[in-house]
């Protein structure tokens, strides 16, 4: 694995990622057969919408997350209760990205067609709020109000991120405080459900429960402002959604905000890439070489890496263990993504 300067400060030796998803290898197949089992429905069209989902895949961080979690405060993630709530948390966030595509118009996601795109805003929307009732019903079976008021709480923390984004969408003067407090909303938050439920389903006293919990909520912001860091940088659609999208949409992300910070007289070309929806009177070669120039680059990549130091630095409270050393690895595998 490459070494970067902003991934030093990460502990060593660090795990590969085949290494870490093969801790928990055979409960992420459980948690497979699991989604598809919860996909099921006597609606015809739910149940092929729902093999059409499961069968986009997605890298299962947040089920891995919970799993991981769970074994790490020394339980038993391959439980039928660990492995339907390691579910659970891919059903919420798959609704998540369901409701985002149609917002966002997104035609395609995880190189396949978006549900949007595919079979329609209407159905879309329905198959989203299906996906969060159906998250929510399997829940209640556990009997365990701490979970239930987890979950609740993210939900709702994630629709105000997805409103929050609406209010600035188009706009050039978003501040990087804003910026945060939607990555937390949106993205943050649902990590660190993921890592604070796999704690109680494993048992964690409240120092494990809250290190754990804090762990995910500073690893989604490491996570979630490299994903951004890709759209800005990535020149092709190798992401398996097309690149350079974010702005298009009308989101500024914390790259343009550093860049402006520093080159004001560029806001015009931001608006403009913003109000046409296209490259074509500013490319975006032009944006990436003034942010790499100016350092706002550099600047979005350090903070990045405090969140993952910080991520790492929450884990301190728990025992030691392999599936402690796989949580520790994840912070730097993630920021080795934008390298």
């Amino acid at each position: 694995m490459q070494t970067s300067g902003y991934t030093a400060a990460i502990a060593e030796p660090q795990l590969t990622a085949r290494r870490i998803f093969s801790l928990i290898a055979p409960e992420l197949d459980l948690v497979e057969a699991e989604f598809e089992k919860q996909a099921r429905s006597n609606i015809q069209v739910i149940s092929y919408i729902g093999d059409y989902l499961r069968a986009s895949g997605g890298k299962r961080v947040r089920p891995a997350l919970t799993l991981l979690s769970t074994y790490a405060v020394g339980g038993d993630a391959s439980l039928p209760n660990a492995v339907r709530m390691a579910t659970v948390m891919e059903f919420l966030h798959t609704a998540t990205l369901v409701h985002d595509d149609i917002i966002d118009n997104a035609e395609m996601r995880r190189n396949r067609a978006s549900i949007n795109s595919r079979f329609g805003n209407q159905t879309a929307v329905l198959m989203g709020d299906w996906l969060y009732m159906s998250a929510f019903e399997t829940s209640l079976r556990e009997r365990s109000l701490p979970v239930l008021d987890i979950l609740t709480t993210v939900t709702r923390k994630m629709t105000e991120g997805e409103l929050l984004q609406l209010t600035l969408i188009g706009r050039a003067d978003v501040t990087e405080e804003q910026y945060f407090d939607i990555l937390r909303r949106k993205t943050a938050y649902l990590f660190s459900a993921c890592c604070e439920i796999g704690a109680i389903l494993g048992g964690a006293g409240e120092a494990e429960r809250l290190a754990l919990r804090d762990y995910g909520l500073q690893l989604g912001m490491a996570f979630q402002l490299i994903d951004d860091l890709l759209d800005f940088t990535t020149p092709d659609d190798s992401l398996g959604k097309a690149s350079g999208v974010d702005l298009l949409e009308g989101k500024v992300t914390l790259p343009l905000i550093y860049l402006l910070e520093e080159e004001p007289r560029m806001k015009p070309e931001v608006q403009g890439v913003m109000r046409e929806g296209g490259y074509a009177a500013t490319p975006r070669a032009v944006f990436l070489r003034a942010a790499e120039q100016n350092g706002a680059l550099d600047r979005a990549r350090s903070r990045a890496a405090g969140f993952a130091e910080a991520a790492s630095r929450s884990l301190d409270a728990l025992k030691p263990s392999s599936y402690k050393d796989a949580l520790r690895s994840i912070p730097a595998f993630i920021l080795e993504r934008e390298t």
